[in-house]
């Protein structure tokens, strides 16, 4: 396994839409192993190949408290949502900010597994806003994205200080 270098906002290659993934072949595997691998390292609870520059629809997710249950989702589509919650997120590609963002409180999820079989679940809280953030990376949108502009334009320019002060 290998870990894979996380775009940082504002990186105009997190707006990327991601394609449909034809078929889960090894390589894909691999590739979700890898995700899962960098996600661990980072750390965070979720992870779209849109963030490590992969534009396919593939998601790496794990909420457990040991990171021992992943979650592996490839082409995954919300079929049904209902309910609003709001709760604070964070994100591995804008490092070092959390804002509430209004989403589902439960939705119902259809997509492959590593095993390229059909699966489908309901999903609330936690995991129902991970998916959804992850979701939303597959389609060049992060949660910042709900902000202000203001608040995104700030955002942007502390973001940028901190990358000029490590270099």
């Amino acid at each position: 396994m290998a870990l894979l270098n996380i775009l940082h906002y504002p990186d105009p290659r997190l707006k990327n839409v991601a394609s449909p993934v034809d078929e889960v072949s090894e390589e894909i595997r691999k590739l979700l192993d890898d995700m899962l691998e960098t996600m661990y390292d980072a750390p965070g609870i979720g992870l779209a190949a849109t963030q490590v520059n992969i534009p396919k629809r593939l998601i790496v997710i794990d909420i457990s408290e040991q990171k021992n249950s992943p979650l592996y989702l490839v082409n995954p589509e919300i079929v049904r949502q209902e309910g609003d919650t709001e709760m604070e997120e964070g994100c591995l590609s804008v490092p070092g900010i959390f804002a509430s963002v209004d989403r589902a409180n439960q939705i119902e999820v259809k997509a492959l597994g590593k095993d390229g079989e059909i699966q489908e679940f309901t999903a609330d809280g936690l995991l129902a806003i991970c998916i959804q953030h992850e979701i939303d990376h597959l389609n060049g949108v992060l949660f910042i994205d709900y902000l202000s502009e203001i608040r995104r334009q700030r955002i942007k320019k502390k973001l940028q200080k901190q990358a000029r002060q490590t270099m």
